[in-house]
């Protein structure tokens, strides 16, 4: 029963419905406290609706059910970053991170981190990083040019950005200039939370941050 709940609150999602899958998810979990899948796209639902301390306990009851799932440990520290608790955030990152050590969205996600808390440097690193393991990631090309340019490497910005619309086929106009990039602080950063998570897709990275899901473990890594 529990399981046909997930399937229409999941539903409910993909239409945009979030209100009304969290109620679905919340009468499996009623049914069924520790259910997986209602815990993760309930979590996913309060994220997008901005209920960002829902949405952190959820992720911390996944992480406390499945400890060494490295897809629920970064979603954890995506929401502790968004909760304001970045020190508690940068210990489940690297958490991750040696879960998997070879994935390239391990190191795009926390160069994420690091750029919206300051780190750019660091940001840079783990760009360079998830790039090494994955050469075609357009995205992580392009996000660490943008870092790049937050840092006035301007010719290693657009090496950067060169490289990005050379994989996904953008040919920019020759006399287009690159446009700055406001700070950390203003709005270069998501307008809302929820945005946070739209933000963070890479190639590799759609499977954790971007899809409701009736069965997680189908397919997984």
């Amino acid at each position: 029963m529990s399981e046909a709940l997930v399937e229409k609150g999941v539903e409910a999602c993909r239409k945009n419905e979030f209100e009304k899958g969290i109620e679905l998810f919340t009468r499996a979990l009623v049914q069924n406290p520790n259910q997986i899948e209602a815990l993760y796209n309930r979590a996913r639902a309060y994220s997008k609706v901005d209920e960002m301390e829902k949405s952190l306990e959820d992720f911390k009851q996944l992480v406390d059910i499945n400890p060494i799932n490295a897809s629920f440990i970064g979603d954890y520290a995506v929401s502790l970053h968004l909760n304001n608790k970045n020190d508690l955030a940068a210990i489940q990152f690297e958490k991750a991170l040696s879960l998997d050590q070879e994935n390239p969205y391990r190191y795009s996600s926390r160069a994420f981190f690091k750029d919206r808390i300051g780190d750019l440097e660091g940001a840079i690193e783990d760009y360079e990083r998830a790039i090494a393991l994955d050469p075609e990631d357009a995205i992580a090309l392009n996000n660490k040019g943008l870092v790049e340019e937050k840092l006035g490497y301007a010719e290693k910005a657009k090496k950067s950005f060169d490289k990005s619309n050379d994989l996904v086929g953008y040919k920019p106009d020759v006399k287009e200039e690159l446009k700055p990039t406001p700070k950390v602080e203003t709005s270069a950063s998501p307008t809302t939370k929820a945005d946070v998570f739209k933000t963070l897709l890479t190639k590799d990275g759609l499977k954790d941050f971007g899809k409701f899901t009736v069965n997680l473990f189908k397919g997984k890594k």
